[in-house]
């Protein structure tokens, strides 16, 4: 790597809020040669970046995961290449609704160094204007490569013998006034992976849906593609899901749709109270789409004539560009829905030279910033600790997975109320350390009792005052796929811990 071992080049995928604090953090230890920014879209932003027309609607495939639905393209045999443009979906349009606006306090949500322009919780355009100055104010604009799609991601040959690891990026970059993809390759000594996972949607399979599908072509919808209300003037709707979205999307519909708005849910989100708001009815899962119309529910109870389902069940990571073939081995493992090898969130054990920034689902900006700041100091060899040893690094990531599978959470979901966050990012505080004497690289932020207090007290979906205090409460899940439980139901009651605190997010 240029220089013996030294990393000097480093590739970041995706120019959102983890690409851009990441090339913040990498230019201020100004120990690097190259830094490039990888971005598919016209500018920075990432998921804030606003599609006011998301058409035309994708099919809904209930069940696929994005190894499936966003599959790699076909790269051309020799480079550089000027080909027509691709015409296969690549999920880049964003889920941005005209009403969203944030769901964390901006002291929490913003970088350290810079606020957003008013708070608490701010309408979307507002990070997406943020994440764009904030890479002028940080002079990474020269660093960023727009309209530019990492197609391939590959280790190279050479580092597979015991060298020093380096990658090789297959770039495909469409050219609007030609109206062709240019086709290229570039190599680097490191690569961070800022792309996100709210790219590709997620709906799960029910029984008839994909048929129901079929039979009633329109009805049923992601809520990725949700922009306002007025479509669904009249309607009669049945809402999947009762997450951040979910909630968002039955109050943005009450003003226009035929009441009452349905939600079927999982389990009791933290701001729900005993019974449902005026204009809303609470329906359990799914169990059943017939042929005929009918909407059945675990219950026995059935709704008929629904105009419309939005599915507001999330999202798959998705990383296409990632070769399963020359790098040995995938990079994601959707059955226990992690990382594979990773460490800490951040870190991988098998690959000293790639790293992902934002995957958990904590403090968003502001915990990329603590990774970002971290991984500079690891790369340019300045940390003030080193990582573990590979056999630390392996327990760790298989007492996470023996405890989140207990538990009943993800992988990637970190708990505010345990203070397992406030540990986490002090993982990352020590590693980073100090910058240089004079003045090299950013120093982590303080988790300051302001910000804490924010958190923990500014709610944009405050807790009713009859909402449950158990520290447990009770939730349907379903059974492993293809099995059922001993009395052959397909549905079993368990119980898990309260949501927590950042549950929401």
């Amino acid at each position: 790597m240029g220089g013996g071992d030294k990393i000097k080049s480093i590739a970041i995928i995706g120019a959102g809020s983890a690409g851009v604090v990441t090339a913040a953090a990498l230019k201020a230890e100004n120990y690097f040669d190259i830094i490039q920014v990888f971005e598919r879209r016209e500018k920075p932003g990432g998921t804030w970046i606003y599609d006011a027309d998301p058409q035309p609607p994708l099919p809904v495939h209930p069940g696929s995961l994005p190894t499936e639905i966003d599959p790699k393209l076909s790269i051309p045999e020799s480079l550089p290449r000027a080909l027509p443009p691709s015409q296969q979906e690549r999920y880049s349009k964003t889920p941005v609704y005209n009403s969203l606006t944030t769901n964390v306090p901006e002291i929490a949500m913003s970088f350290s160094d810079e606020r957003f322009a008013y708070g608490p919780f701010v309408p979307h355009h507002i990070p997406r204007q943020y994440i764009e100055s904030y890479s002028s104010k940080h002079k990474i604009d020269s660093h960023l490569v727009l309209n530019t799609t990492v197609e391939d991601v590959s280790i190279l040959p050479s580092s597979l013998k015991g060298g020093p690891e380096r990658w090789k990026l297959t770039l495909r970059k469409y050219d609007s006034a030609r109206h062709i993809d240019i086709w290229w390759e570039e190599c680097f000594d490191a690569v961070i992976l800022a792309n996100g996972h709210y790219s590709v949607p997620y709906v799960p399979h029910v029984d008839g849906l994909q048929a129901f599908i079929e039979r009633y072509p329109g009805r049923v919808v992601h809520s990725k593609y949700y922009r306002t209300p007025l479509v669904y003037s009249s309607q009669k709707i049945l809402i999947i899901g009762n997450s951040a979205s979910g909630h968002d999307l039955s109050l943005d519909l009450l003003s226009t749709a035929d009441l009452p708005i349905y939600i079927s849910k999982r389990s009791k989100a933290r701001w729900e109270g005993s019974e449902p708001p005026p204009g809303i009815v609470w329906k359990p899962i799914v169990k059943e789409y017939r042929l005929d119309g009918r909407i059945i529910f675990v219950d026995g109870t059935y709704l008929d004539d629904v105009d419309a389902i939005i599915y507001c069940t999330g999202y798959k990571a998705s990383y296409p560009f990632w070769n399963d073939k020359i790098n040995g081995r995938p990079l994601y493992d959707y059955d226990a829905g992690k990382l594979i090898k990773g460490y800490w969130h951040t870190f991988f054990q098998d690959f000293k030279t790639l790293a992902i920034v934002g995957m958990p689902r904590v403090l968003s900006f502001r915990s990329w910033e603590y990774q970002a700041i971290a991984l500079a100091r690891l790369f340019s060899g300045r940390n003030h600790f080193p990582l573990p040893q590979k056999e630390e690094q392996e327990k760790w990531e298989r007492e996470r997975q023996e405890i989140t599978e207990r538990e009943g959470r993800k992988f990637h979901d970190i708990q505010w109320d345990t203070g397992e966050t406030k540990q986490w990012l002090d993982g990352l505080f020590q590693l980073a350390g100090l910058g240089t004497l004079v003045g090299d690289g950013r120093i982590p932020p303080v988790l300051s009792k302001e910000l804490v207090w924010a958190l923990e007290h500014i709610k944009k979906y405050p807790e009713p005052d009859d909402a449950d205090t158990d520290d447990d409460e009770k939730v349907i899940a379903t059974a492993p796929s293809g099995d059922t439980d001993q009395n052959g139901q397909d549905w079993v009651l368990v119980s898990r811990k309260r949501k927590d605190l950042l549950a929401f997010i």
